[in-house]
């Protein structure tokens, strides 16, 4: 299976079959890709109805150009955290972002959380965020308003008094109660609309199926969140050796 950059043959052949309607496994197929390589190219790039392949190659080559000029050179350039392949976790981060931007976060938030979830440590100060992503810290106190808004972030400070924000495995939590609060809020305005338009009214029976299922999806999530918020914080088991065989220490 051929990997590396998508060329503009393949873009080119990318469109073709979103034009005629291929779904993107069967496009991914005919071009020996995976399947979520013609996923995040033809997300990031206008998606199905926008995406145009001379477009979509020259914007490729400037975000390559960009992240280029953006990397540290030299010898004070850090070595990559846990030997990851710099090309790789790039790759990942725009995919992760794309799938956000895909699910209605505006882009600039995607990029924030794509960093805080990608970052070994959760947390990230502004001026690292700044340097991260290349923008303004207007851009990022901007994304961070809307994110805490949506639950998705914190504030804390360091042991410097530094502002940082943390996206820590309970804000997965607390972000889907809050999901669940604004949803079951929905349900309660339905139901104020029952009483107005009334009961019998085709009107007031459709608010008030529309009220019944929001409660029931309500509770679902809610139920479900309280249910596996111990997942968030349990640690993968370590590999299993043979059994009966001894630990490090001597152990069995």
């Amino acid at each position: 299976m051929p990997g590396g950059r998508l060329t503009q043959s393949e873009r080119q052949q990318i469109a073709l079959g979103l034009a005629d309607g291929l779904a993107y496994a069967e496009i991914a197929r005919r071009l020996d890709r995976p399947t979520s390589t013609v996923t995040r190219e033809v997300m990031r790039n206008g998606g199905p109805a926008s995406y145009r392949a001379d477009l979509a190659h020259r914007a490729t080559e400037h975000r390559a150009h960009r992240r280029k000029q953006a990397a540290p050179r030299g010898p004070e350039a850090p070595p990559p955290a846990h030997g990851r392949d710099p090309e790789a976790v790039a790759a990942y981060e725009e995919t992760f972002t794309t799938v956000l931007i895909a699910t209605g976060t505006p882009k600039m938030m995607a990029r924030v959380m794509t960093c805080l979830y990608t970052s070994d440590s959760g947390s990230l100060t502004a001026a690292e965020l700044v340097q991260r992503l290349q923008v303004s810290p207007a851009s990022i106190s901007k994304a961070i308003a809307f994110l805490e808004t949506q639950g998705l972030v914190r504030r804390e400070r360091d042991e410097r008094r530094r502002e940082r924000y943390v996206c820590d495995n309970d804000v997965w939590y607390q972000s889907m109660i809050a999901s669940a609060k604004g949803t079951a809020q929905l349900a309660e305005t339905a139901r104020e609309g029952v009483g107005v338009l009334g009961p019998q009214t085709p009107a007031g029976v459709r608010l008030e199926n529309i009220a019944r299922f929001v409660d029931f999806v309500s509770e679902s999530i809610t139920r479900a969140a309280e249910q596996a918020r111990e997942i968030l914080h349990t640690k993968p088991e370590a590999e299993a050796g043979p059994e009966g065989s001894e630990g490090p220490d001597g152990e069995a």
